[in-house]
């Protein structure tokens, strides 16, 4: 009974059991009649600039387009030019979108909505989807939608009745949230690594420490992450009830951030089968220097994001000890599903490379919970990994004219509390409340944009 069984008493999983699915269209646009549904598209400007990623946006842009029960579009533009913005409008023209909204997050308007905020208080600097969301989520909530769903802008697998699927839960069977789960195949071999390598092993570690000590509170939302079969798919839907009473993480753990704010603040949460089909986007680079990008930086926000929530939120108290200990149980557990995923990929005739997924483990992942908990132990004690991250911040850089003791000591002092945080954005209920009239100044920036892009 595994294609249909339910695992977890919070969250409902919906399987593809039939060929039903294929077309839910008319069902939705049935029960989303007056509730405007909005769909966010967080898109850079190289998703259509660069000939080898203009394919997949475009074939997104026809799917989308085919879509019938959606009331807006928001296609959340970062790093783009004026004319770049112009050259979205003309795409999206010719694929006959009539319903989009481009958010020029660089653009004149929307740079004097995030002056505004930070005016009133609120952090609104730091670039990047996670800002970018924020932004079309406040648009989504001027134009009354009750429904908001995410989309990525780089699928390559993408088809409209995977969106469908998405949006059922939330729009017809009353859910307040809904995530996607899937199969990351491309090129006859398994991606997903953060998430098989890191994040489950890490998450099954943790569980495995706090069955141990009995620990019943650490345990309930470290059970709850695991009984998502994809933790880290960033296609979503919420009811705007539940969304604007939610934060959002600014950094690579969004997805986990995510699902924490879900697990306090939701009682009804959906996760479903996007697709029976492998499900393919851009993969990340792996690099033990690039400490910054790629899978580096996104494995050491994932793993402070889980460490910060059980230490700031739950109370955990953490040690050299623990985190030592930890490591050596996340080895452990990774080592075993490395084995079995090595068996998975021979029963189902897949490349798999045991020895570069043992290389990603030990080169980039344990050195990313060793380096996070460095900052939560001994957030003075500066070891090389603790170092390299301080390097690769431009906030330090500031410092460095003053002899390195007296730079780590500055650096240290300004920014100690922000070891422990996760940046991340007030939730728009917070907003509305200190700024009445904040979603009138978005509908206004909308309909002036709107006019500028008739003329494209």
């Amino acid at each position: 009974m595994f294609n249909f069984s339910q695992k977890h008493t919070k969250i409902t999983t919906l399987y593809l059991l039939g060929q039903k699915t294929d077309d839910l269209g008319p069902k939705l646009r049935q029960k989303a009649r007056g509730k405007r549904p909005v769909l966010v598209v967080p898109t850079l400007a190289t998703e259509f600039t660069l000939p080898e990623n203009r394919p997949v946006f475009l074939n997104i842009i026809k799917q989308l387009s085919r879509i019938t029960y959606l009331y807006r579009i928001i296609f959340g533009l970062d790093s783009a030019s004026s004319a770049e913005s112009l050259d979205l409008a003309r795409i999206l023209k010719s694929a006959d979108i009539k319903n989009y909204i481009i958010q020029h997050n660089d653009g004149k308007n929307f740079k004097g909505l995030y002056k505004k905020l930070g005016e009133a208080g609120f952090k609104a600097d730091q670039t990047g989807k996670g800002r970018n969301m924020f932004m079309s989520f406040g648009i989504a909530q001027a134009l009354d939608s009750q429904y908001i769903g995410v989309l990525d802008a780089d699928i390559r697998t993408f088809h409209r009745r995977q969106l469908d699927r998405l949006f059922y839960p939330v729009i017809a069977l009353d859910h307040e949230f809904s995530k996607a789960f899937y199969s990351r195949i491309s090129d006859g071999r398994m991606y997903g690594r953060v998430k098989r390598l890191l994040l489950d092993p890490l998450l099954m570690a943790l569980k495995r420490k706090f069955s141990e000590t009995g620990e019943d509170k650490f345990l309930r939302i470290i059970d709850y992450l695991l009984s998502f079969n994809y933790q880290l798919s960033g296609e979503v839907v919420f009811d705007t009830s539940l969304l604007k009473r939610m934060h959002f993480a600014t950094n690579w753990g969004v997805e986990v951030f995510t699902l924490i704010e879900v697990y306090r603040k939701a009682n009804n949460v959906a996760q479903v089968q996007f697709s029976t089909r492998p499900f393919d986007h851009k993969h990340q680079i792996v690099s033990e220097e690039a400490i910054d990008k790629g899978l580096y930086k996104m494995a050491m926000d994932v793993v402070t994001t889980i460490l910060s929530t059980l230490v700031v939120e739950e109370g955990l108290e953490i040690s050299d000890y623990f985190v030592q200990d930890l490591t050596a149980t996340y080895l452990s557990v990774a080592d075993e599903l490395i084995k079995k995923y090595a068996a998975n990929s021979a029963f189902c005739d897949l490349s798999y490379d045991r020895n570069a997924e043992e290389e990603i483990v030990r080169g980039v992942f344990k050195d990313a919970i060793l380096t996070a908990g460095d900052f939560f132990t001994s957030p003075y004690r500066i070891t090389d990994r603790f170092l390299r991250v301080l390097l690769s911040d431009k906030r330090f850089h500031k410092y460095l004219d003053k002899g390195l003791d007296n730079d780590l000591l500055a650096y240290e002092k300004e920014n100690q509390s922000q070891l422990f945080e996760i940046p991340q954005t007030v939730s728009w209920e917070r907003i509305i409340m200190k700024i009445p009239g904040i979603l009138d100044e978005i509908r206004e920036v909308v309909n002036s944009e709107k006019s500028r892009y008739a003329k494209a």
